[in-house]
């Protein structure tokens, strides 16, 4: 098994600390967020780490070589989605755990062992608007998504982190390389590319606690986050 974690992003909502920072190299209590989510990796196991960086990509040389990872550049961060950030580590998606590294872990959910299927890792949240809703069935076996508005009771969402099994981490390797062939892909996600062929991939809800994993993209969930772990 190995690990994508995607860090290229910009992190505009975080400004003035993403001025000089990457998002992900926030620190909190004491760590950054990327640093965090390593270790946890490490501890069950994970050591083949690739990290997907664009903006400020200097600024995570430091920790490529702490950990020895793979460090891949996007240089195109800020013209497309994360879909072109995805095509350029698409020979590493079999076999591996997809992390975006702007969340923060609480608690390691990872497993040791090898999962025997497809697993978006999802916490029951609030304040859902425009999350994406994973859709399950009795066996807990995913089928769909909706977007959260306004009303909606708390609900697993895709929190950020998965796993892709060798035959479906190829099936998607090859949609998202279809997609960048055709050449219209500047505001798609890689994400929608596996929620649009959920139906030809054996993927499955694993949930996990509320307060397991907070994405921090806004100064308000970095607050939101502090108040919670009464940092």
């Amino acid at each position: 098994m190995r690990a994508i974690l995607m860090a290229a992003g910009m992190g505009t909502r975080l400004r003035p600390l993403t001025e000089t920072t990457p998002k992900s190299l926030i620190e909190v209590n004491g760590m950054s967020l990327l640093e965090r989510q390593i270790i946890n990796l490490k501890e069950v196991g994970i050591n083949e780490i690739i990290v997907l960086t664009g903006y400020l990509h200097e600024k995570f040389d430091e920790i490529v070589n702490k950990y020895n990872l793979i460090k891949v550049i996007n240089d195109k961060y800020d013209v497309y989605n994360n879909i072109y950030t995805m095509y350029l580590v698409r020979q590493y998606l079999e076999d591996a755990f997809v992390i975006d590294a702007d969340n923060y872990i609480t608690r390691n959910f990872l497993p040791k062992d090898k999962p025997a299927t497809s697993v978006y890792y999802s916490a029951c949240k609030e304040n859902i608007i425009g999350e994406w809703i994973l859709k399950y069935d009795d066996s807990g076996r995913i089928f769909g998504v909706d977007i959260g508005k306004e009303g909606d009771e708390p609900s697993y969402i895709m929190s950020g982190a998965s796993f892709w099994t060798s035959k479906d981490g190829a099936f998607i390797s090859q949609k998202v390389e279809e997609a960048i062939d055709k050449g219209d892909f500047r505001d798609l996600y890689w994400d929608s590319i596996a929620v649009d062929n959920l139906d030809k991939m054996d993927v499955y809800i694993e949930k996990i606690n509320s307060n397991d994993i907070f994405e921090i993209d806004s100064l308000e969930d970095l607050e939101y986050l502090k108040k919670t772990l009464k940092l």
